[in-house]
C-alpha cells in the first residue's frame, strides 16, 4: 500500500507540473500572438511611413525645380534691368560729354 501511495503522490505531482507547464505554454502562445499582432501593426506603419516619405520626396523635388525656375527668371530679369541701367548710365555720360562739347563751342 505504501508503494501505491507514493506512486499516487508522484503522479499527482507530475500532473501538477504538467498543468503548470500547460498554462505556461498557453501564456506563451498568447504572448506570441500578441507579438505577431504588434509586428503586423508595425509593418503597416512602416509601409505608410515609406509612402509618406516618397510623397514628401516627390514634393521636395517639385518645389526644388520650381525654385530653380524662379531663380532663373529672377536672374534673367535682374540681368536685363542691370543692362538697362548700364545703358542709361552710358547715355547719361554721353549726354554730359555732349553738353560739355556744346558749351565749349559756344564760348
Amino acid at each position: 500500500m505504501k508503494n501505491y501511495n507514493e506512486k499516487e503522490k508522484k503522479l499527482i505531482n507530475v500532473l501538477k507540473k504538467l498543468n503548470t507547464m500547460s498554462n505556461k505554454v498557453i501564456k506563451m502562445n498568447n504572448d506570441i500572438n500578441s507579438l505577431n499582432s504588434e509586428k503586423n501593426q508595425l509593418l503597416r506603419e512602416k509601409e505608410e511611413s515609406e509612402k509618406n516619405f516618397q510623397n514628401l520626396e516627390k514634393q521636395h523635388y517639385e518645389l526644388k525645380s520650381e525654385l530653380e525656375k524662379i531663380n532663373k527668371d529672377v536672374n534673367y530679369k535682374f540681368s536685363d534691368k542691370n543692362n538697362f541701367n548700364q545703358k542709361i548710365d552710358e547715355l547719361n555720360q554721353e549726354t554730359e560729354t555732349l553738353i560739355d562739347e556744346i558749351e565749349k563751342w559756344q564760348t
